[in-house]
């Protein structure tokens, strides 16, 4: 057979195989948008739990209302008389305690505490600015100054009291602020209301007693 008629086989159709690497690059394209709308819906679903859980907490843990009392009180220096008119003249040191039972601060503003005799302001003494943490007291020291030339001397029974040797007092104080809960402001107001009996005798305070 001449070179002419000579049947020359077809060459093998190329076959194009896939690589490993490039396979696992084409299945990972085609898993993504599967793994990116599990992760959308599992984000969504944490958003949810989280944002049932605060709302149930708000219910729930709803802020409470710190407390503020006079701790101890300490008579520094006192003087005494009935004559010619009954007068009394004393210096108080105080120490003020709030407690804080909320989870979170307590911040309250300015304020005064006042030393009443027979419902009649006597003396003050100011309270600093200031803030308590959670779950945390925090003590306060004021000095209180009376004075019989204030309105002490004009009280009624003030004599009677002078000769039995016991001054009954009281005092007040009140404490606006605020507790911040789950990004909410809520407003509380402390007051503090103490009785006590000042023995002249032994120049001491006795029956400290806080509502």
């Amino acid at each position: 057979m001449s070179d002419g008629n000579q049947i020359v086989p077809l060459a093998p159709a190329n076959s194009y195989q896939r690589s490993d690497e490039e396979y696992a690059t084409i299945q990972h394209k085609a898993l993504r948008p599967k793994r990116s709308g599990k992760c959308f819906i599992y984000s969504l679903a944490l958003i949810v739990i989280l944002s049932a859980i605060i709302l149930v907490f708000a219910i729930i843990v709803k802020p409470r209302t710190p407390r503020v009392k006079l701790s101890s009180v300490a008579v520094e220096h006192l003087s005494y008389g009935n004559n010619p008119i009954p007068s009394s003249n004393m210096t108080l040191a105080a120490e003020v305690s709030v407690k804080n039972s909320n989870f979170v601060r307590f911040k309250f503003e300015n304020t005064s505490s006042s030393a009443l005799y027979k419902g009649m302001v006597v003396g003050e003494a100011k309270l600093r600015s200031g803030r308590v943490g959670a779950r945390k007291t925090r003590r306060m020291n004021i000095v209180v100054k009376i004075r019989s030339s204030g309105s002490l001397s004009e009280a009624k029974n003030l004599s009677s009291d002078i000769n039995s040797g016991m001054l009954k007092m009281n005092s007040y104080a009140k404490l606006k602020g605020d507790v911040r809960l789950f990004g909410t402001v809520k407003n509380r107001t402390a007051v503090m209301s103490c009785g006590m009996n000042l023995n002249l005798s032994s120049r001491s305070i006795q029956d400290l007693e806080c509502n």
